[in-house]
């Protein structure tokens, strides 16, 4: 009997030892991921249980053959390590393979591609998706988000190797429910999407759910170009033809007059740039929001204006890419080439319609309270270049959707008009004060693919039309709460407001195309109410 116990304490012992060793040797908690990369450069990043060597090694061939040192600092007060490798002297738009070492603990190899010049006119593609923050009545969605949705899609779309199919992933906010909790970004973030952030840089903003915490900054190399007080809270970032900027929307930074100035200044210098043709910012509060009125932020209608102002002055288009409200939407300013998309949700939980306070903004074409991704494909044509807009949808509790294509849009750089359309009626006549209804003439343009998408109605009592007493914008499409509110209206009349009675009113029209571009405004038709 005792000879036994001694032989169960030996063997107890025993396992003691081995697992105190396997401890000291360590393990990776935090599979290795990339951060701002350059033509030139990157960086790869990974966090272990122990160990303060922090090796890559890289190379054209998976032979590798290079080797480079870094950094390795404290995440959480304890013996866990970050380490952060920058890569040095490579070739732009080109294929690399890599691994990371830490003691013992060795990666597989992976893959990166490291971005073009502007002037290299490569086309690519981006993923954008937010609120990934864990639904503890669906904890692994992020996880099939990215997957059984953009791995997949991806695979199925294009083939190929991950790198050279998506150049970054943009992430404008909540990436885990309460920052501040170290084991979250871990388990809720890093570790479900390792096969996507191992091959494809990865650049976040801050959402409320971070809390501006530590771990935030510590986990993420972003671009230190913002201002300097505020390093990584807002950042921009040039991929060929496109500028990316990362804002910050939360209390305490929206009301930054350095932030402001700091994004006017780079949109005055972007403007002067030729080499960018595109602008797409992020941030993480909607300026409005179809499903979720109380998320919506005044700071974000300010950035809005600011991006209105400069596309419509330089003619590059531009998108605020936001989440907070969990759902999808897609809307377009009325008089600039500027898109409002809304890309959530990759994770946390759906605003359902009809569960919180929404209204039906004209902005909006497209709402949706469903899960999923956004897809950018850039096309970078020196003479004609364009960017394409996909929702690829996961579907919600009700109805199951696997990568469902279920809204596009397609925006050129250079301007297509269509035709300036026709006035039919009222033209030199007399109608009833009560209301009367403007007719138009149809939809044409010289470009075979182009649709009537909206049309512009104004009414006034003057020809300069300085202050419209009758102002409508109608889109070919309304989705709101599930319905399409503009079912059956092809966009050539409009029935206008009550008006004063024994007046002489003027009135005027214009068009628009589903790549956002609006015709000139038709010639000024002229009526008079009666009594």
């Amino acid at each position: 009997m005792k000879i036994k116990i001694k032989v169960v304490l030996f063997i107890t012992m025993a396992f003691h030892l081995v697992g105190s060793a396997q401890n000291v040797e360590g393990e990776f908690l935090i599979q290795p991921y990339l951060q701002d990369a350059e033509p030139n450069s990157i960086k790869i990043m990974w966090e272990t249980s122990v160990g303060e060597e922090s090796i890559v090694e890289w190379g054209l061939t998976p032979k590798l053959g290079k080797k480079t040192k870094g950094i390795a600092y404290d995440i959480n007060f304890s013996e866990s390590r970050i380490h952060e490798v920058k890569l040095e002297g490579l070739k732009r738009f080109t294929e690399y393979y890599y691994r990371v070492k830490t003691g013992k603990v060795v990666s597989d190899v992976f893959q990166f591609k490291t971005p073009p010049f502007a002037s290299d006119h490569e086309s690519f593609k981006i993923v954008a998706m937010s609120d990934m923050q864990i639904d503890h009545n669906n904890p692994n969605k992020f996880s099939e988000v990215v997957n059984d949705g953009i791995l997949q899609y991806l695979e199925k779309e294009f083939g190929g190797n991950l790198p050279s199919n998506l150049a970054m992933v943009m992430i404008p906010g909540d990436l885990v429910e309460n920052g501040t909790k170290y084991f979250q970004w871990k388990e809720h973030f890093f570790n479900p999407a390792e096969k996507l952030f191992s091959e494809v840089p990865v650049y976040p903003v801050l959402g409320n759910h971070e809390k501006n915490s530590v771990f935030y900054f510590k986990y993420f190399s972003l671009p230190e170009n913002g201002t300097p007080a505020y390093a990584e809270h807002w950042w921009f970032k040039d991929y060929g033809n496109t500028r990316i900027i990362g804002l910050n929307s939360n209390d305490g930074y929206n009301n930054s007059r350095d932030q402001y100035e700091w994004l006017q200044k780079l949109l005055d210098e972007t403007a002067k740039n030729e080499e960018v043709d595109f602008v797409f910012a992020q941030l993480h509060h909607p300026h409005k929001s179809e499903l979720w009125i109380p998320g919506e932020e005044d700071f974000t209608g300010k950035v809005v204006a600011l991006l209105e102002a400069f596309t419509t002055k330089t003619g590059k288009p531009s998108i605020h890419f936001f989440g907070h409200t969990h759902g999808y939407s897609r809307g377009q300013s009325k008089d600039h080439k500027h898109l409002w998309i809304n890309v959530a949700s990759a994770g946390g939980a759906i605003d359902n319609w009809g569960e919180f306070e929404g209204r039906d903004y004209d902005e909006f074409t497209v709402t949706q309270d469903e899960y999923g991704f956004v897809m950018v494909e850039v096309d970078a044509n020196q003479q004609d270049p364009k960017f394409t807009i996909k929702r690829i949808s996961q579907g919600n509790e009700e109805l199951e959707r696997k990568n469902e294509l279920r809204d596009s849009l397609v925006i050129f750089k250079n301007e297509r008009k269509p035709g300036v359309p026709s006035v039919i009626s009222p033209n030199n006549e007399t109608v009833d004060f009560t209301g009367t209804i403007l007719k138009a003439g149809d939809f044409n343009s010289s470009f075979s693919n182009a649709f009537h998408a909206a049309s512009h109605w104004q009414v006034a009592e003057s020809n300069d039309f300085e202050k419209p007493i009758f102002d409508s914008w109608k889109q070919y499409e309304n989705w709101y709460y599930k319905e399409n509110r503009q079912k059956g209206d092809d966009l050539t009349d409009e029935e206008t407001n009550r008006l004063k009675s024994n007046t002489t009113y003027y009135w005027r029209v214009r068009y628009r195309d589903q790549n956002l571009n609006w015709s000139d405004w038709s010639t000024t038709a002229t009526f008079m109410t009666n009594n």
